[in-house]
């Protein structure tokens, strides 16, 4: 659950902190060597999410990779001890996956309406087929935001859960079977290197999903 202080949830702080880290950009020519880095990674991201679309789509650009830069941030400070991940409460990932999704559902309702109403049934289905098809595919476009929010609490919930049970498990052997004890801590140490890549990917992977659905629709 959320850590709070004289009853006030300090979630707020939890997702706000991790932009104080980043550096402000400036207008000098040469910068130091963590903004360069800042602006190469964005960069990076950018025209990794903004390749696929279509032009119309780049006008997401700005909150595609704000996105991006604010999950792989908090997923990533939230491995360090003694901090909370903002991430792993379902909650907060349906607010961020619901109004997303239901933005590129209406982009497409509002341009192409025919086209975004035609995915909920291919192209030559039997006459019989078109009422179950029609209920399996609404039933999946609108599981999609539910799908996105518990991929990523799931996977960030199962790696700090397994770090916590392997940690207290080092620490408890180490007085009664030391040999073992540095066995589990080698298991902690490749992890810990395992979910620094799963909290990266799920990152990518939650923002990924939503420019294709962005995509779909333009």
């Amino acid at each position: 659950s959320s850590p709070s202080l004289m009853g006030i949830p300090l979630i707020l702080i939890a997702t706000t902190f991790p932009a104080l880290l980043l550096p402000s950009p400036n207008n000098r020519w040469v910068t130091d060597r963590l903004s360069t880095l800042q602006l190469w990674i964005i960069n990076l991201i950018t025209k990794q999410l903004m390749t696929p679309l279509n032009k119309k789509g780049h006008k997401w650009a700005l909150i595609l990779t704000s996105l991006m830069v604010f999950l792989l941030l908090i997923n990533l400070l939230g491995l360090l001890p003694y901090t909370f991940t903002p991430t792993t409460q379902l909650s907060m990932n349906l607010a961020l996956a619901f109004p997303l999704w239901l933005a590129t559902l209406l982009t497409g309702l509002r341009n192409q309406p025919s086209i975004s109403l035609g995915h909920l049934l291919p192209e030559g289905t039997p006459t019989l087929l078109i009422p179950a098809l029609i209920l399996i595919e609404t039933t999946s476009l609108l599981i999609r935001p539910l799908a996105l929010g518990v991929r990523l609490t799931a996977n960030l919930t199962a790696g700090h859960l397994l770090i916590q049970l392997i940690s207290t498990a080092t620490t408890t052997l180490m007085s009664t079977m030391p040999v073992v004890s540095l066995l589990t801590l080698l298991v902690l140490f490749l992890l810990t290197i395992l979910e620094v890549a799963v909290a990266m990917i799920q990152a990518y992977v939650f923002v990924l999903l939503l420019s294709l659905y962005l995509q779909e629709n333009i």
